[in-house]
């Protein structure tokens, strides 16, 4: 296909089936360009490495820079599928896109943020909070994320586990969990130099993952180990609105202390009637003293639900554990795709795999 010369505004993207356009240069993917004007397209790591920006492109022609191939497969690729966080539009595109929503683009912005408080959740996770700076408050969806942006210019990516009505309360910041990866540029200063009071630049917010409020569906919300993050958030954000859609969720670790806010799951099981709570570890040692579930989490929905297709399932954590779970709930579950929402927790080191 022979590319068109852009125009001086860029090229048209069309979205259907909603009909959206916006403009994007040849320069920028198709996703920052529908994320600077407030298209509500569906993504997570914008790296080539989630595959949650995946969608077909029905015409055009677009470049699609180096991404892994459990993002995008060959195959996905010669039916005409694209990483919109990877595509480089050459002509006027239109895609199809069903997650395409008004809802929530909320302004990304960059600020300053004050480490107001630093709280050792176990041996490898830490809960950081956040003071935002008086006056400018950051706008999210539930379950969305911020990046920080490192002295160099590198960012690293934390789902926000508070939800956005907590703010209100006077003291209040964002809540963060981070689970220390030794090595690590950003972990490795938290868990050992970061003081409170400590300034950092955060942009947010970020991602596509938030609560379907449109919708009666019975959910299943699936967290492996800070996956849990946002599920959080989820949580408080259904207690606020009287949200009483029949929720379980299954929460993953090696060991019973990875599940490091289970005091705080079996509260709100307290309180919220129509949510049920399933821990399930995979590891656990005879000093445990495990008596509950075992094995893999996402096999554990499996083994509750023989029929998946009247659910929506969000699903937060590991890359394997979002990956596995999201090829058998449709394949072996009926579950259907459209309702299937994610955040997979990419690190550096997933994002530099070939």
């Amino acid at each position: 296909m022979t590319s068109a010369a852009p125009s001086e505004a860029g090229f048209q993207i069309t979205v259907e089936p909603s009909g959206r356009h916006f403009m994007a240069q040849a320069d920028e993917t198709i996703l920052a360009a529908g994320i600077r004007q407030g298209i509500g397209l569906p993504y997570g790591c914008k790296d080539g490495a989630c595959g949650s920006c995946k969608c077909r492109k029905l015409s055009g022609s677009v470049i699609l820079a180096s991404h892994q191939s459990k993002a995008l497969s060959a195959e996905e690729e010669l039916a005409g599928f694209v990483l919109t966080c990877r595509a480089h539009a050459e002509s006027d595109v239109v895609l199809e896109s069903r997650q395409v929503s008004e809802a929530g683009a909320f302004p990304i912005r960059k600020m300053p943020a004050r480490v107001q408080a630093l709280a050792k959740q176990s041996h490898d996770v830490l809960m950081l909070r956040l003071q935002l700076p008086a006056g400018e408050p950051l706008q999210f969806h539930a379950g969305q994320y911020i990046e920080f942006i490192l002295r160099d210019g590198t960012r690293r990516s934390y789902s926000m586990a508070n939800a956005p009505h907590t703010l209100q309360t006077p003291g209040t910041g964002i809540e963060l969990h981070i689970r220390h990866l030794p090595g690590g540029k950003f972990t490795d200063h938290v868990f050992g130099a970061m003081k409170e009071k400590e300034i950092l630049r955060i942009e947010g917010p970020y991602g596509s993952f938030f609560l379907r409020e449109d919708s009666d569906k019975p959910m299943v919300l699936l967290a492996s180990g800070t996956g849990f993050a946002p599920i959080k958030a989820l949580l408080e954000h259904m207690r606020f609105k009287a949200i009483e859609r029949p929720a379980t969720l299954y929460w993953g670790g090696r060991r019973p202390e990875d599940l490091y806010m289970d005091d705080w799951v079996r509260t709100q099981v307290a309180e919220m009637p129509h949510l049920r709570y399933v821990p399930v570890i995979s590891n656990a040692v005879p000093e445990d003293n495990w008596t509950g579930r075992t094995g893999f989490v996402h096999r554990a929905v499996m083994e509750d639900f023989a029929d998946l297709s009247g659910h929506q399932v969000y699903a937060c954590g590991a890359p394997v554990v979002v990956d596995s779970a999201k090829r058998d709930y449709v394949a072996e579950r009926g579950l259907s795709e459209d309702e299937f929402y994610a955040d997979a927790f990419t690190t550096e080191a997933d994002k530099a795999l070939p």
